[in-house]
This record gives structure tokens, C-alpha cells and sequence, in this order.
């Protein structure tokens, strides 16, 4: 920390001098780097930490998810899951999923992300294992409940993380590549689950058992190399040791700075961290992904049994059938993070995804033909999942300091796990096989969102032209910081 806070000249040696804008608004600089030098030091970024980060998500994504895949390989008999059962193994992950999201992300921060993340990827993995070998309805309940505590500072300290690295209009790609590879990769988790379900019998023990002891096992490998591959906070002063070199990390520092000016990290305060609940828009961007979480876990967990049930697939078919969604989710995914961030838009990106996801919805509950039925499924997977990396970007473009942003990730994220209980109960069993009650639930959080996106727009319009007559800052920043819309 103390190379990184260096004085203005030592720093300047290393790697820029400053110089003020042509509006006299804020400080531009110029780098000692040329642009390829700089692509260059922005894809070790990319390549170090949106990729692992991705490996790390899509492990997490699989073992909260899996119980679909599970459920219908042989776990419903054996553990009696008759009733609500289902529902509640599913839901009693989401409890301490949500409640320890923000002293999770203070102790990210406070001891490192290389420590902190990897630790848990590993505890859970064992969590996994353990799984494997519950007798009864009661243990699996009980083991959801600590995979829920140790999942609960994951997503959130890496949508933290990596908005600390990037520019305000870098991070919609990168946010989309990090998801894509949780959300496609754990996609193929189905069919991942139905090889493992193959080994019914082995050493005496049924197949949908080998599904968690399996994948925790591949779990706890990459928690132990995410230990020796994550990198820090750019700010730490430890990164550059094994990972860039001093000048670059100070041009990261410096680039942010000038980008948003809330590169260093402030003293924490527990009123510091507080201080944004006081700000609706906060709860704004966290109904948004309550509304998208809530679409995207009800298909994560129900899609199988849908697809089975309600559309006459056989067991192998369905599990397998989960993917292509996925795949073409994850095209559209990185298309709109992609126009996002050339054109500096958010909002829309939000809207379009939503009406694609009603369209997909109403094809999956109102339409007859399988086929049609089925294209709905692609629809409505491409849409909402789509949803969660454009809301992070909706979020991390509008928000400035970095307890703020570590509140903000927090209560974003745990506002999704809330969506993750609401989407464990939209489908339910007596509902079948249209399920159209899950269906309409999921339509209502799509149009919800929207209306969010609208109301946040119109004041975003209205501060930036307050901002643009010299009346506001924005966010307490810069004179030329705006809101993304």
C-alpha cells in the first residue's frame, strides 16, 4: 500500500504525468504506455482474473443448481422428498445466502480476495461431498444451509473485485465473459450430471450421489488454484509482485482514478458502509436483480422437471436438453455487454433482455407445439440470464467510492438470493404439468423491471442536467461524472 501512495512525483516517474482536461473539469493524464502496451496490460487482467473468476463462478453456479438434475436421477426416492420437501432443500440455501452477504464482502476486503474466495471454494466443495452421502431429507437440509453460508460472499466479492480493475465502460464485456462462463459452463453441468448418474452401482453407491461427491471434488481443485492464481485489489500494493509490475499497477490505479475518482480505499466505518441504504437508487438496481435472479433460478431448478413433465422428454433428454439455452444465452449475453459499453448504454440493454424473456416465457406456458414450446425455453434462458451481468453494469456505472461499491454488491446480490428463494417456489408440484402460475410470476418480474429501469431513468435524466448547469455533482464526484442510462 505504501509503493502505491507514493507522492506525486515518484509516482509520475513511474508512470504518468497529469495534466488538466481542455473543459477544465477534471484531470486527464497521459500514459508512458502506447495503446498496444496498454491492451496489452488490460488483458492480463482479463486473462488472470475475469477467467478465473468465471472457472470459480461456474463451479458455484453447478453445485447450487444441481439438485435439478439430481432430483430426478433418483434423489427425490431415496430421500423421500414428498410434498415441499423439494422446494425446501432448495430455498434454505438462500436464508444464510442472504443475511451474510455484507460482512462477507467487509471481510473480502479486509483480508484479500485470494484468501477469502479460495477458502470457501474449498469448504464448500467439501459441503458438496458431503451431500453425496446424506442419509435423509433432514442432513441434505442441513448441509444446503452451510453451502449457503459459504457461497454467500462469492458473487458479490467478485462483482466487487472486478469493478475495481475496469473503467465504468470496460466492465459490461468483462462482467458478461465472468457469467458466461458460470452460466454456459454450468449449463453442461446437466449433462455433466447425467455421465455422473451413470455410475449407479459404483462401490455400492447410487448414481445421483457420484453427481456431488464428483463435483465437489473438481470444486475443492479449484479453490486450491485459485489460491495460488487470484489477484488482489488493485490498490493493495501487493498485486504487481506476481502479477504486474509496479508501473502497470499504478496506471490501473491512476487510469480508475480518472475514470471515477474512487480508486483508493477509504477507512472503513460501519457508517461509511451504511451510508448508501439512505440511497433509493441503490434499491433500485437491487430490485432489478431480485426480479432477474427470481426468473433465472426457477429455470435453473425447474427447467429438468419441466422439461420432462410438462414437455414429455425422457429423463437423459431433458438433462441434456438444459444446454442449447444456455449456449445462445451466453451469445446474447456478450452481444449486449459488448454494445453496452461501445455505446455507453445500460438501461435499454436491461428492457430488451426483459421483453425477450416475457416473449420466451409465453411460448414455454401458452403455446402447444413442443418445438415452439421449447424455442420459448431459449428465449426466456437468453433473456434473464442475460439480465444479471447487464444489471451489474447498470449498477457498477452509477455508483462512486469503495465502501459503496461493496455495500452496493452486497445488497445487490443478496437481494438475488431473495430471488433465489422466490424462484425455488414459483413452480410448484400441483401446478403441473403447465405450470402456469410459475409462469405468470416470472412474466411479473420482467415487466417489474422494467418499470424500474424507466423510473431510474428519469431521474438519471433529470441529475445530469442538473449536473450539465453546474448545479450537482453527480455521486459527489467529478464535475464531469454523469449517470449511464
Amino acid at each position: 500500500m505504501a509503493d502505491i501512495e507514493k507522492s506525486g512525483a515518484q509516482y509520475d516517474e513511474y508512470a504518468q504525468e497529469r495534466i488538466p482536461s481542455q473543459d477544465g473539469s477534471q484531470e486527464a493524464f497521459v500514459t508512458q504506455y502506447t495503446e498496444k502496451e496498454q491492451r496489452k496490460i488490460v488483458w492480463k487482467i482479463d486473462r488472470r482474473l475475469v477467467t478465473l473468476t468465471g472457472l470459480m463462478y461456474c463451479a458455484s453456479l453447478i453445485d447450487r443448481t444441481n439438485l435439478g438434475v439430481a432430483n430426478i436421477a433418483g434423489m427425490a426416492k431415496d430421500l423421500d422428498l414428498i410434498g415441499f420437501r423439494y422446494s425446501i432443500i432448495t430455498l434454505v440455501f438462500f436464508i444464510p445466502y442472504v443475511i451474510l452477504q455484507p460482512p462477507s464482502t467487509v471481510l473480502c476486503r479486509k483480508i484479500g480476495p485470494r484468501i477469502h474466495l479460495s477458502n470457501i471454494t474449498v469448504l464448500w466443495g467439501a459441503v458438496m461431498i458431503g451431500m453425496g452421502f446424506a442419509p435423509n431429507f433432514k442432513v441434505m437440509s442441513g448441509l444446503r444451509v452451510i453451502l449457503g453460508a459459504l457461497e454467500a460472499g462469492f458473487f458479490p466479492g467478485c462483482v466487487y473485485l472486478l469493478s475495481t480493475w475496469y473503467l465504468r465502460y470496460e466492465v459490461g464485456k468483462r462482467y458478461s465473459f465472468f457469467y458466461i462462463l458460470g452460466a454456459v459452463a454450468s449449463a453442461f453441468g446437466g449433462i455433466l450430471a447425467f455421465g455422473l448418474s451413470q455410475m449407479e452401482g459404483t462401490d455400492g453407491i447410487r448414481g445421483w450421489r457420484w453427481i456431488f461427491i464428483i463435483e465437489g471434488a473438481l470444486t475443492i481443485g479449484l479453490g486450491i488454484a485459485g489460491y495460488f492464481f487470484f489477484v488482489g485489489f488493485p490498490d493493495d500494493g501487493k498485486t504487481y509482485w506476481y502479477f504486474l509490475t509496479r508501473e502497470e499497477t499504478r496506471w490501473i490505479v491512476d487510469r480508475v482514478n480518472a475514470d471515477r475518482s474512487d480508486a483508493q480505499l477509504e477507512p472503513f466505518t460501519f457508517g461509511r458502509f451504511l451510508r448508501p441504504a439512505l440511497d433509493f437508487k441503490i434499491w433500485g438496481y437491487a430490485l432489478i436483480f431480485f426480479d432477474t435472479t427470481t426468473v433465472t433460478y426457477a429455470l435453473a431448478y425447474f427447467l429438468p422437471v419441466i422439461l420432462e413433465d410438462g414437455m414429455g422428454f425422457s429423463t437423459g433428454a431433458a438433462q441434456c436438453l438444459v444446454a442449447p439455452p444456455y449456449v445462445w444465452g451466453g451469445i446474447v449475453m456478450y452481444a449486449t455487454g459488448w454494445f453496452g459499453d461501445k455505446y455507453h448504454i445500460r438501461g435499454p440493454i436491461i428492457i430488451f433482455n426483459m421483453v425477450m424473456a416475457i416473449i420466451g416465457l409465453a411460448l414455454m406456458g401458452f403455446t402447444k407445439g413442443v418445438g415452439v414450446r421449447y424455442f420459448g425455453v431459449f428465449l426466456a434462458a437468453a433473456g434473464a440470464n442475460s439480465n444479471v451481468p447487464a444489471t451489474m453494469a447498470y449498477q457498477a456505472n452509477n455508483i462512486r467510492g469503495q465502501w459503496k461499491r461493496a455495500f452496493c454488491s452486497a445488497s445487490m446480490v443478496g437481494f438475488g438470493g431473495i430471488g433465489g428463494i422466490a424462484g425455488s417456489l414459483v413452480f410448484r408440484s400441483q401446478d403441473a404439468p403447465a405450470y402456469h402460475p410459475g409462469l405468470w410470476a416470472c412474466i411479473a418480474c420482467a415487466i417489474l423491471s422494467i418499470v424500474v429501469v424507466c423510473i431510474e431513468t428519469v431521474f438519471f435524466r433529470i441529475a445530469n442536467n442538473k449536473a450539465d448547469r453546474g448545479e450537482l455533482r453527480v455521486e459527489g464526484g467529478e464535475p464531469s461524472f454523469r449517470y449511464t442510462y
